[in-house]
């Protein structure tokens, strides 16, 4: 009885350790950003729709990672047309500003970041396929475009529309 509460007690303490590491190693792939991006239908004034496939271990911490991907990508990568959509560039679309501003973005896209702020998953839009020892999780989120813009622009990080070319 004894052997078995402490075996009880030993894994209900671990348990938060683990899902540590497994968001540590979700992190670890996330800071790679390997992930396909593509519209995802037409969205409200202000938002981009955009259907993310993030790859991981773990589907539950792939799915976790969709939104901060979203929102890298629509920063860093823009996306191709296709359903109805027209083709967006990125918003940073001057090389470099990544590594130029790498202290704002470890901080805009760490866990609680202030990358969530801009991103909602919609819900019932989750696609899963397993590929190899991993998972490719898609998922179609909203990002506030506007809003995102505006911070990036408050933040020195892109010019703002009205600056002139």
């Amino acid at each position: 009885m004894n052997r078995m509460l402490i075996s009880l007690l030993a894994v209900t303490l671990c348990m938060p350790a683990m899902a540590g590491i497994r968001q540590r190693k979700a992190d670890k792939d996330t800071k790679q950003f390997r992930y396909e991006i593509e519209c995802g239908g037409n969205a409200i004034q202000g938002t981009y729709l955009v259907k993310v496939w993030t790859y991981s271990k773990s589907k539950n911490v792939a799915e976790n990672q969709c939104r901060k991907n979203a929102v890298h990508g629509v920063i860093f990568k823009g996306y191709g047309g296709g359903q109805g959509c027209v083709s967006q560039r990125p918003m940073a679309n001057t090389p470099g500003v990544e590594t130029q501003f790498e202290d704002y973005f470890k901080s805009f896209f760490a866990d609680g970041g202030e990358f969530q702020k801009y991103a909602s998953i919609m819900a019932g839009t989750t696609e899963t396929v397993k590929v190899g020892k991993e998972y490719k999780v898609g998922v179609v989120v909203s990002v506030r475009k506007d809003d995102l813009r505006k911070a990036l622009e408050a933040a020195g990080v892109i010019r703002g529309l009205s600056s002139g070319f």
